[in-house]
């Protein structure tokens, strides 16, 4: 029978479906299930207004056969078959959907709902085949047709024998190639895995001879070999189960077979909305870290379902990159989709369910903070870093979304606190909400800065992580409180000897001007320390530059040696000031030399490196002689 000519595309437009809009060549079977999927519910559709017709479910399925020798795929159904015209119309004309218009026509009923909606999936199948054949028997037809293709250049239907209702696609699979191997396309553990990724949720049975070895009857030590078919994906998935039917197990169960982690979960959270937009979805937070969370190569994103058919493993549009580390699927009906299934337009039904998604999962991390503390920090020392990146991130547009979660370790109560705690327990002159930066909690214990507040009996939060900082200063202010690092210039902390200060910087003004000009460049100012109380000397930040941000900054790859506006400030209730105070009447040479230990002093407690460590240590061998 003579060829003809694809009725709406050229050549060229086939050649670009087949070779572009699919990232994986497996994604064929999926496509092909799913067809067949449709075929069967359209005989469904049919039966609640005919009733001549009866549905017995049993009778409907979708049976896989390989054959290696001949290099055959047949993938079959018993669902409604088309007629000459349909094969005419449906595959004659590519991008021309049966399943479109039969959803156009019918209204769909009991939460079923038709797949294939744009006609291109079939077409996949030339992604691995040469010769695609389709044998169809329509229901209520006694006629069969065959339609079949080598590609772009056009198509024969003839009529053809078969008995029974249904559609059969027979896939004359490619020789393998230096790039690629087709024969994974005829292995039977191949394809069942295939199945099990994307189709293994569809509502009929999929039905595959499968082989083994198992042990004979009657004996424990003698196998034989079998072969038999099977059903080969589970039909029903968890997430359209009721709550109240599942237990804890069975999510744990599902999160292992998912593969989501090799920890335990933390939380599972199942959602079932049922309104304008339809969805269902399971998450889970996990126990630990993957080992390449904090990397480049790590992508978050939740498995998206189709009516139970795997549209993309990672679809990162469903969760706001603090909440990345949840891990999970969704499955709606009422997603719109592009001609590859793959790629998810950017609409508003997508949109409302990541909405809905992340104030779920704000939820249940605030039920997790509030009735399980133990729990709650035990995620938060895993992924804390995220949330606080989080508040950080975008110019800190969500911000008021984590303030809540994020905690950090308090100087009174030894333990990881919330924002809220905090002020709570302000006494009432209290202004500010003090912290202090530092490598480790213990570091930051002995930090000359952390004196006179907590003398004050005033907590003070303890920031460890470099993001810490950045997070803070997004957030500027919490319940009207403002933060103020122990290390800035003015702590807000009114003091007694306020007048003793003054007089003490004008008295010794040309000593700290002659130790400034010492440290011309290193330095903006030299000046008597409020806060001193036994140390004799610290470094504060003048501006909104701290000491800890600039650290943080000139570790980046693209070091561009920022610098804080640092002070050293002075004790002068310490008995090193009279050695800086006598050096400076008798022996200028010697207060210079003063002067650059007790900087150098000051950087090492800030955890800074000294500019000259040789200079530094022939400067104390001179002290010391």
């Amino acid at each position: 029978m003579a060829k003809k000519e694809f009725k709406a595309e050229s050549k060229r437009l086939l050649e670009m479906m087949i070779n572009s809009i699919y990232s994986q060549k497996e994604i064929f079977l999926r496509e092909l299930i799913s067809n067949s999927s449709d075929a069967i519910d359209k005989i469904y559709y049919k039966t609640l207004t005919d009733d001549t017709l009866t549905f017995n479910k049993d009778d409907y399925y979708i049976r896989i056969e390989a054959d290696k020798d001949n290099r055959l795929l047949k993938i079959s159904d018993t669902g409604i078959g088309m007629t000459k015209e349909e094969l005419e119309n449906n595959l004659g004309t590519i991008a021309k959907s049966g399943s479109l218009a039969f959803k156009n026509e019918n209204e769909l009923k009991d939460g079923h709902d038709i797949i294939g909606q744009f006609g291109v999936g079939f077409y996949s199948a030339f992604m691995v085949a040469d010769v695609v054949t389709v044998i169809s028997k329509a229901l209520g037809s006694e006629e069969a047709y065959k339609w079949e293709s080598t590609g772009a250049d056009g198509y024969s239907i003839e009529p053809y024998e078969k008995d029974t209702v249904g559609t059969e696609i027979i896939l004359k699979i490619k020789e393998n190639t230096e790039d690629e191997s087709y024969d994974e396309y005829l292995d039977e553990y191949r394809l069942k895995s295939i199945v099990k990724k994307y189709s293994d949720f569809i509502r009929y049975p999929i039905k595959m001879e499968v082989t083994g070895s198992r042990p004979k009857e009657g004996s424990d030590n003698e196998f034989e070999d079998y072969k038999e078919e099977q059903v080969i994906n589970s039909m029903v998935p968890i997430w359209r189960k009721n709550k109240s039917e599942l237990t804890d197990e069975d999510y744990e169960n599902f999160y292992q077979e998912k593969r989501y982690g090799f920890d335990k979960p933390l939380k599972h959270i199942h959602i079932s909305v049922d309104g304008t937009v339809r969805y269902n979805a399971i998450l889970f937070i996990p126990e630990k870290t993957p080992f390449d969370y904090y990397t480049k190569e790590f992508e978050k994103g939740l498995e998206l379902y189709s009516s139970g058919v795997l549209i993309m493993e990672k679809c990162a549009d469903l969760l706001p990159d603090y909440f990345s580390f949840v891990k999970g699927m969704v499955d709606s009906e009422d997603l719109s989709l592009n001609i590859s299934r793959e790629i998810l337009q950017q609409d508003k039904q997508l949109k409302f369910i990541a909405k809905n998604i992340k104030s779920k999962i704000k939820r249940e991390l605030e039920g997790l903070l509030k009735n399980d503390r133990e729990k709650y920090e035990k995620f938060y020392e895993s992924f804390g870093r995220q949330l606080k990146f989080g508040m950080y991130s975008d110019f800190g547009q969500d911000k008021e979304v984590l303030q809540d979660l994020v905690m950090f370790y308090s100087s009174k109560e030894k333990k990881l606190v919330t924002l809220d705690e905090y002020v709570s327990r302000m006494p009432e002159d209290q202004k500010y909400i003090y912290y202090a930066t530092g490598e480790t909690n213990e570091r930051i214990e002995k930090l000359p800065q952390t004196e006179l507040v907590a003398d004050k009996g005033y907590e003070i939060l303890y920031f460890t992580d470099d993001i810490d900082e950045f997070a803070i200063k997004m957030l500027m202010t919490y319940k009207e409180k403002e933060f103020k690092s122990v290390s800035s210039g003015d702590l807000g902390i009114e003091e007694d000897n306020q007048d003793t200060t003054e007089s003490e910087e004008k008295e010794n003004k040309d000593l700290f001007d002659f130790m400034k000009e010492v440290l011309t460049g290193k330095v903006k100012d030299v000046k008597v320390s409020k806060r001193l109380k036994t140390h004799p000397v610290c470094l504060t930040a003048d501006g909104d530059l701290s000491i800890e941000m600039e650290k943080v900054l000139n570790a980046m790859p693209n070091n561009q040696n920022i610098k804080a506006e640092k002070v050293l400030e002075i004790n002068i209730n310490h008995e090193v000031f009279q050695s800086l105070k006598n050096a400076f009447e008798n022996d200028k040479d010697k207060l210079k030399l003063y002067t650059n230990l007790l900087y150098n002093q000051a950087l090492l407690i800030e955890g800074l490196p000294i500019g000259d460590p040789v200079e530094f240590t022939n400067d104390i061998c001179k002290v010391m002689v």
